[in-house]
Order: C-alpha cells, then sequence, then structure tokens
C-alpha cells in the first residue's frame, strides 16, 4: 500500500518489516523463476478498480489534497493551494476509496495470486497517501490549534479505517493463500520477502483474531490513536507556551550568535526580558553550556526536562499509564507475554533479552566514564570555590571547562567555522562521491513549499543526468513546528505501474535563525545531527526496489545509514574544503582540527548514559506488567535501579519521551540506535581500513548496493553480511566510544 509517510506519521499499526521469512527466500534463483514486475502483471490484475469512483468531494479544498500531484519534476503536492478546511472531507473521501479498493481485491471471483491479490494491494492508498502528505507537514512543521482539535478528532476514525482492513477476514484470506501457496516458490527474492511482509503485517496485527477478541483490539487501537495524538499535542503546548527569560546583566558566557537569536525570540514573544530561552532543544542546550548564571540554568534544565509534567489538563503522566496497560492487554490477546516481544520479533534484535543484553553490556561503562567526568568537572568546582556538587544543570557548562583544559578546545571557537550554508554544500559533496548525486537548487516558486523558510533542490545521477527527485529542507524553528530532527518523504520509489517513481524526500531542523544578515552557526554535535538526518534522505533518494512495502524500515536497522553518514563530518575533504570561518573564510587550523579528533570520545559518558537511560526504561516500560502503574514512581525506582548517576537526566523522560509514547514507531525499540550503533562502528573501520579511505569507491559502491538502494527488500542481517562478509562485531562500537572492549577484544562479540 502506497501509504508509508500516512503509517509512520501516526504509527497507528505495525510498520511493515522483518528479518525472518520464508526459508524458500534465501534458496531460489533470483532470476529464472521470478514473476517479473512486467506488463503482463498489470494485466492479470486488469481494470480492477476501473469501476470505483476516484476520491472527490464537494469541497474544493478538499479536492487539492486529493489530487494527483502536478508540475514539474514528475509533480509534488500542492503545498501552496493547501487549506485545512479541506483536510477532513479529504481524508473521509480517501479512506472510502482505499476500502473500496480493498472491496474489489476480496470480492474478486478469480483464485488469489500474487498478481490479483498482493500487487493489487500494493496499488491501493494512492489518494490516502497523498493527503498524508499534507497531514504530516500541519502535523510536524506547521502544527496549529485548528489543526490539533482535527487531528483529535480523525485519529480514532483513521484507526477504525485500519482496523477495517487490518481484520478484513476476506482480505487476509487471500494474501495466506498467496503465502502458502505453490506460486511463492516461482518468486523473486524480492517477491517473497513482499509477500512475507504484507502477511506477516496482518498476522501481527489481529487479522487471526475472532468474536471479542477481534473487536477488543480494534477498540484498543482506536483508544491508543486518541491518546498518542493527545500526548504529542501536550508536549508542543508546553514547548509553545514556557520560556525563560533574561536581561543583559545575566547574559555572562553566551555567544553574540545566540544572544542574537534569544532576542530575537524575546521580542517575538512578547515576554518580560532583553532575551528568551526557548522550550526546544536547540535553544537548551547552548544555553545549558555556556550560560554563567547557575540559577538560569537551573530554571531552564527544569522547563526543558519537565514538559508534559506540569500537572493538570496538560499532562502526560495518566496517558503513559493507559497507553502501556492498553499495548499490554493488546498483545496479550495475540498471545505474547509482554508488548516488547510483540515488537521485536521481527527486528534485527529478534528478542527484548538480546536488546537488553547489548545495552547491558555497555551501560557500565558508560555509567563509569561519567563517574571520571564528573570528578574532572568537580575539581574544576572546588578549584573556583564553588561551594556545591555538579546538578544536572551543571553538566554541560562544566564540561565544556574540562573540555577547554584537557583539550585547549573551545566548543564556541569551533563554531565559527560551523556555518550552516558550508555544511550543506559538504553533505552535497559527499553524496556526490559516494552517491553519484548531484544536488542542483530550484528557483523558489517553481514548486510550492509550505513555509518561506523551506527551499527546494533537484537530485540527478551525476552522470547521466537522469531524475533521481527533489530534496526539500526545512531547516528553521519556529512557533508549531516540533522539536528535533527528522527525515520524512511525500513519494517514495517503485516501479509498480510500470513507470519508475521519482522520490520527494525532506529533511527537517530547528536551528535557531540568525540575526538578519549573519550566518548559521551550529555547534559540533548539531553538525552531525544535519549529516544523520541527511543520511536518512539519502536512504530514501537512493530507493531501487519496485513495490511500495520494501521502503518501509526495520527500527534497529533504519537508523544505520543515517548514524554513519555522521562519520564524513570529520573527513579531511569536508574539513579542508567546507568548515572555513564564517569571517575570514580561512579553513579550519590544522591545530583546531587536531584538537577536535583528539576530543572525539569526550563526553561518551554523559552522551551514552542519558541515551542508554532512556532506551532502558523504555524496554522495562515493555517488559514488566503495567496495572496500577506509576509513571514518575516507576521511571525513579528503574533508574535508580540501574544505578543512574544523580548528575545527569536520562535524555527523554517518560512524559516528552514522543518516539515510544506520541506512537508506536520506536515503543520498545529505542534501543534500535546503540544496535545500528554497532553496524556503524563496524562499517566505519572497513572504510578506515579501505584503500581509499572514507571516499574508497568499491566500497561506497558496495554501501549504496547492499545497504542503501534495497532498503526492506533483503533481511538486514544479509544485507550486512554482503556489505561486510560477517556479522558486526561489538568491538568496534567500544573502541569507537573509547570504552573497554569486552573480553579484551577477542572479536567473538558480534550481532546478527
Amino acid at each position: 500500500m502506497r501509504i508509508e509517510t500516512l503509517i509512520s506519521t501516526l504509527a497507528l499499526m505495525t510498520v511493515l518489516n522483518g528479518c525472518a521469512q520464508k526459508e524458500t527466500v534465501e534458496t531460489k534463483a533470483e532470476d529464472d523463476k521470478a514473476v517479473e514486475m512486467t506488463e503482463q502483471v498489470n494485466e492479470d490484475i486488469g481494470d480492477l478498480f476501473a469501476d470505483i469512483p476516484r476520491a472527490k468531494t464537494d469541497n474544493a479544498a478538499a479536492n487539492v489534497l486529493l489530487a494527483p500531484f502536478s508540475g514539474p519534476y514528475d509533480g509534488a503536492p500542492q503545498f501552496d493551494d493547501a487549506e485545512l478546511s479541506g483536510l477532513k472531507p479529504a481524508m473521509k473521501a480517501a479512506m472510502e476509496r482505499n476500502l473500496a479498493e480493498v472491496d474489489a481485491i476480496t470480492d474478486n471471483p478469480e483464485p488469489p495470486t500474487f498478481a490479483n491479490t498482493i500487487v493489487a494491494l500494493e496499488k491501493t492508498g494512492e489518494a490516502l497517501g497523498r493527503v498524508y502528505s499534507y497531514w504530516g507537514i500541519w502535523s510536524s512543521n506547521m502544527s496549529t490549534p485548528e489543526f490539533r482539535d482535527i487531528q483529535e478528532e480523525m485519529a480514532p476514525k483513521l484507526s477504525e479505517f485500519f482496523s477495517k482492513i487490518n481484520q478484513n477476514e476476506k482480505l487476509f484470506a487471500r494474501v495466506k493463500a498467496v503465502y502458502e501457496g505453490e506460486e511463492m516458490e516461482r518468486l523473486s527474492p524480492e517477491q517473497q520477502r513482499l509477500v512475507w511482509l504484507v502477511y506477516d503485517g496482518f498476522a501481527s496485527n489481529g487479522a487471526t483474531l475472532k468474536g471479542e477478541a477481534k473487536e477488543r483490539y480494534a477498540a484498543i487501537n482506536k483508544r491508543l490513536a486518541e491518546l498518542h495524538t493527545k500526548f504529542a499535542n501536550n508536549v508542543l503546548h508546553d514547548e509553545e507556551s514556557y520560556a525563560v527569560y533574561f536581561d543583559e546583566d545575566e547574559a555572562g558566557g553566551l555567544p553574540s550568535d545566540f544572544l542574537a537569536a534569544a532576542k530575537d525570540a524575546a521580542e517575538r514573544m512578547e515576554g518580560e526580558g532583553d532575551y528568551a530561552v526557548t522550550n526546544t532543544r536547540s535553544s537548551m542546550d547552548p544555553f545549558l553550556t555556556f550560560a554563567d548564571d547557575r540559577d538560569l540554568r537551573r530554571q531552564v534544565w527544569e522547563m526543558y526536562y519537565s514538559r508534559g509534567d506540569h500537572g493538570g489538563e496538560y499532562d502526560n503522566n495518566a496517558l503513559i499509564a493507559e497507553i502501556l496497560q492498553l499495548r499490554d492487554e493488546r498483545v496479550k490477546l495475540l498471545g505474547y507475554d509482554n508488548y516488547a516481544s510483540w515488537r521485536l520479533q521481527n527486528r534485527m534484535a529478534k528478542t527484548p533479552e538480546n536488546a537488553l543484553a547489548l545495552m547491558e553490556a555497555v551501560w557500565p561503562a558508560a555509567v563509569a566514564r561519567v563517574h571520571e567526568e564528573v570528578a574532572e568537572m568537580q575539581e574544576i568546582v572546588d578549584a573556583e570555590g564553588g561551594d556545591f556538587k555538579i546538578q544536572p544543570w551543571d553538566y554541560r557548562y562544566y564540561m565544556e571547562k574540562v573540555r577547554k583544559a584537557k583539550y585547549d578546545l573551545d566548543s564556541d571557537e569551533v563554531k565559527q567555522y560551523l556555518q550552516l550554508g558550508k555544511l550543506r554544500e559538504a553533505m552535497f559533496m559527499v553524496a556526490g562521491e559516494l552517491f553519484n548525486f548531484k544536488f542542483t537548487p530550484i528557483e523558489d516558486g517553481v514548486v510550492p513549499v509550505w513555509h518561506e523558510d523551506v527551499h527546494v533542490w533537484e537530485v540527478t545521477d551525476r552522470t547521466s543526468g537522469k531524475h533521481i527527485g527533489l530534496w526539500y529542507l526545512d531547516p528553521f524553528a519556529r512557533p508549531g513546528k516540533r522539536s528535533g530532527a527528522w527525515a520524512s518523504g511525500f513519494r517514495s520509489h517503485d516501479t509498480l505501474d510500470g513507470v519508475e517513481k521519482t522520490v520527494l524526500a525532506t529533511n527537517n531542523s530547528n536551528f535557531v535563525e540568525a540575526a538578519p544578515g549573519e550566518p548559521v552557526l551550529i555547534s559540533w554535535d548539531d553538525a552531525e545531527t544535519y549529516f544523520h538526518e541527511f543520511g536518512h534522505a539519502l536512504h530514501y533518494l537512493s530507493s531501487n526496489v519496485d513495490y511500495p512495502t520494501l521502503n518501509s524500515g526495520v527500527r534497529d536497522y533504519t537508523e544505520f545509514q543515517s548514524q554513519l553518514l555522521e562519520r564524513w563530518l570529520s573527513t579531511d575533504r569536508v574539513i579542508d574544503n567546507y568548515l572555513v570561518h564564517h569571517e575570514t573564510g580561512e579553513p579550519m587550523p590544522e591545530e583546531l582540527v587536531n584538537k577536535i579528533k583528539a576530543a572525539a570520545t569526550f563526553k561518551q559518558g554523559f552522551d551514552t548514559t542519558e541515551y542508554l537511560a532512556s532506551a532502558l526504561v523504555d524496554m522495562r516500560y515493555h517488559t514488566v506488567d503495567p496495572a496500577g502503574i506509576d509513571p514518575d514512581k516507576f521511571e525513579r525506582e528503574t533508574l535508580a535501579e540501574l544505578g543512574m548517576p544523580d548528575e545527569l537526566p536520562m535524555r527523554h523522560r517518560s512524559t516528552q519521551f514522543g518516539h515510544i509514547f506520541s506512537g508506536e514507531g520506536y515503543s520498545a525499540g529505542y534501543y534500535g540506535y546503540m544496535w545500528a550503533d554497532v553496524l556503524t562502528a563496524d562499517a566505519a573501520e572497513a572504510f578506515a581500513e579501505a584503500p581509499g579511505g572514507f571516499y574508497d569507491k568499491e566500497l561506497a559502491k558496495k554501501l549504496v548496493d547492499k545497504l542503501f538502494a534495497p532498503r526492506n527488500a533483503i533481511d538486514p542481517a544479509e544485507a550486512y553480511r554482503k556489505f561486510r562478509g560477517r556479522d558486526a562485531k561489538i568491538d568496534a562500537l567500544m573502541r569507537d566510544r573509547g570504552f573497554p572492549v569486552p573480553g579484551g577484544g577477542d572479536g567473538e562479540s558480534t550481532i546478527e
């Protein structure tokens, strides 16, 4: 089905992914037995949907959202004509059309085949997918109270819609017949994987249930949709509603570019103070790193880490408790012991025990490093005559002092060489060298965008000039835009109708816009995030799969490609050519480069521990009996049991942990970043050892062909073996973070 964006946005159903399937997939010949995606397959389907009226309403605004993408570059969403008033009727019309398409498949008197069932199902939902291109922007980039009202109204209706498809017995019977039938033997490995993914998507989402259990499953999904939406909107409410204001005499230590942006924020928000720290990570993080005023640091820290935890109408604690209880009840209807067991069955980790084993192998080394970091910071506090112990709002500030003392490395000095525009050029260079992509800016107004900050580039093959797709960039924070950084898309690659679809990919960030005429300077960590999210976009743009479902992701694998791209930021070719001083244009001095590389494992205690704490709490939430759970108490007791250092918080406190509670994309799956980072560290060592280093042409081609282009058309573990020749080793991760290697690095610690 053409609704990958829809599924990832709402997370109302399990993303169709997996890493285990019928044994025949790995043993069939590639070509001689394959049912090719040719005109014959489309002829087998015939005019299955010909008698179904196209999705249309009496509402002109709705018809804009339903219409096929138009304009140059194979068409794009018409954001300049999109009106929120059309969203509800468009959504309803698209759902009706989708259900009619499903009925056409199930009412087909012909026996089920790959063509008339699986491929036909892939062709459903086109109109709904288009509507969700606009929904996703209103949800993440341009949210308003009016949209949130629509979102809360439509979420349960969408859940009911998905339940009608997931629990359609006639449809599942046809899918199962193909999965278990003789034709499966004649399909190509890619087609077999598609069949398995579709079959598993139904089987894992209640298609096998009957009677009251089936009804209860659907009711739970409907309620969860309401709760996930409310959770996300509560966090966004707190991000928009709180700020810390301060005056010139309290601005000591803060860089001039931050103060310029904070001054603009204060004027925009009309608060009492010369400057404002907004309630987003991109504003909080630099303030806690550089602000000399300790009391203000505490206020900012408490504001940020209290999102969703203020009591009253916008508090998320009760929502979390209900979400956990409903998830547990739902998976027990399917016969699973706990939610995590259900969630991980088709991930690379396969079981909660395997995921926990990886995290618990790293946790002691991370905590030990935190204690070392705190000791170094406390020495500075004591030397300065500070009569206090390091607190969470002190960590970033004194770590920066340690950085300067230990490595003579000043983060603000580094920022002077990290211009947002130059970093974008560096990413384009890397994409050209590794993927053979060329990015050409498109004149404003040619392709519709949703905000004046957004710009678009055409992506082509450097050699042939072939059009690959479009890349949208929305870089700056603003009211109504969710915090953080993410990648998404409006159209994925496939050849379903005998025509190669081009890709529409987006990157979205929350950098603080500079004062007029000034360059946007960002931290090294933010630059890595910029490269990371661009890695997701390259993953979209590289796709060569034939079927929409094969563009889906496996959660503990899909972060690997993006994490790997971060490594190119510190390559000499990027540093020498793109990290230039914003005033002088001079390249970053070799001395400063050496300091950055020497400090590569600096602050790994903080970074690893704050992340792992969130990942471990996530897994504990989803493996315990949640009856009567008090999230605030559970979080505190779990962290205490783990031995969480008092000097830092988990990266995402429960009440703001949108990854796992505003949907189900990362629920019981936040560990996936570390699982993927094992692959990342191992693959990075392969590039470091290659004759051409990180720009080795042969290895880069292998990277694209084996790990980026196939998307979910191949088992991730097998894909990695095709690239590396073996499974990834945890040893590389430990070396990468400067931690002791388990067992002395005997090479036996691998993940599969």
